[in-house]
């Protein structure tokens, strides 16, 4: 008999947005007609900009033309792409060599291949609250998961302690959920820690087009010592608006060396072996993203969710509400109303404001009496689920 993958046993009963997909469907069958403001999950609501589009259509063009056509792309992105992600790391004072990018089809399916590097004895560090996926993806892998809990006083900001022990290391910066941002001086020790303990920091850097501090650091390759123990990864899925277009990119430095093995030539192999790249029309579109138009535009994007955030930062300080995320972040993260539970707290929003977030216990233990409202809904949405949050009687 073939013995399945027992660790899936091990999961949580219900994966976090599955369960309010739940709740959702079955107050739409008890309310019909009501409209619901989803400011749950973080999917955008604007379309991708012109230079996308502009770059697509002629992407599709070409594969019409014998000449101009394209089959297989190089399973580890295709020269153009790499070439104008590294200058847009340049910008910013981060020399990369191309071929340290690596084009992908998302953070979110990279985060999980990206295991493929580490031994299955090997431990993985997460931060709890943390994006769900983090963890299940390691349970999956039968690998012991470090719960480091984060709190409300530190700014939802751990400091690495000398006794902890991790293999893998995964920080989020901006952070999803609580919308925290790593200074330098934060990210550094963290990178200080790492080179000691001979770890790797996989470090999600999916929201970093949301930083608007210019202090704060947007790559980890910003800081001394990272090219020895980290791993970036990138989506622009949020930067561009790709939630259904799928691309995002992976740096991995020539320099990151564990037990004698490379592990950018180890990612090298793994993706020309378990991968046939991402689709050239797709790559077509994401390099006008890295053009300076294309930033022009997807900024202009970027700022209608900066302005939700806004919105909802101004409505909450109205009601009186603590909460942190908002400004550099598209997420932010409240406290739930006199020691109210996070799924509590949901019902009584979905239920009498009709307005749909994410429930804190969600991203884990420490996430117990908070709650996560996304900033990439429809302007409109915003502000009348912003009014809805600042009633008297909501966070009663």
């Amino acid at each position: 008999m073939t013995k399945p993958n027992m660790h899936y046993a091990d999961l949580q009963d219900s994966y976090l947005f599955r369960r309010i997909a739940q709740k959702v469907a079955t107050y739409e069958e008890e309310h019909p007609g009501n409209h619901l403001y989803r400011m749950g999950i973080g999917d955008v609501s604007l379309p991708l900009c012109d230079a996308v589009i502009h770059a697509l259509h002629e992407a599709v063009d070409d594969q019409a033309d014998a000449v101009r056509f394209h089959g297989y792309m190089p399973e580890c992105g295709a020269p153009f792409l790499r070439k104008a992600i590294a200058k847009h790391y340049g910008l910013r004072g981060v020399s990369l060599d191309a071929d340290e990018v690596f084009v992908s089809s998302g953070a979110s399916d990279e985060l999980g291949d990206i295991l493929d590097l580490f031994d299955a004895r090997s431990s993985a560090m997460v931060i709890e609250p943390a994006y769900p996926a983090y963890v299940d993806a390691n349970v999956m892998a039968g690998r012991a998961v470090v719960h480091v809990p984060a709190y409300e006083e530190e700014g939802f900001l751990p400091r690495p302690s000398n006794n902890l022990q991790a293999d893998v290391i995964y920080l989020c910066s901006p952070n999803n959920p609580t919308g925290a941002v790593f200074g330098k001086r934060q990210l550094q020790e963290w990178i200080d820690f790492a080179n000691r303990h001979d770890s790797v920091i996989l470090f999600d850097a999916a929201y970093e087009a949301f930083i608007e501090d210019a202090e704060l650091p947007h790559s980890i390759f910003e800081l001394d010592g990272a090219r020895t123990c980290a791993i970036e990864i990138c989506s622009l899925s949020k930067t561009a608006g790709f939630t259904g277009t799928r691309l995002g990119y992976t740096v991995i430095p020539k320099e990151l060396k564990r037990h004698g093995m490379l592990l950018h030539d180890m990612w090298v192999r793994n993706r020309t072996t378990k991968t046939n790249g991402v689709s050239y029309i797709i790559q077509r579109g994401a390099a006008a993203v890295f053009t300076p138009e294309g930033q022009r535009q997807i900024h202009k994007s970027i700022g209608v969710y900066k302005q939700n955030a806004r919105v909802f930062m101004d409505a909450l300080d109205k009601a009186g509400v603590w909460y942190c995320g908002g400004r550099n972040a598209p997420y932010l993260w409240l406290k739930c109303p006199e020691g109210m539970g996070s799924w509590e707290f949901f019902d009584r929003l979905l239920n009498e404001i009709q307005v749909v977030g994410t429930p804190g216990e969600g991203f884990g233990s420490c996430g117990e009496g908070y709650f996560r409202l996304s900033t990439f809904g429809d302007p409109q949405d915003t502000i009348e689920a912003a009014r809805r949050l600042a009633q008297v009687g909501v966070f009663r």
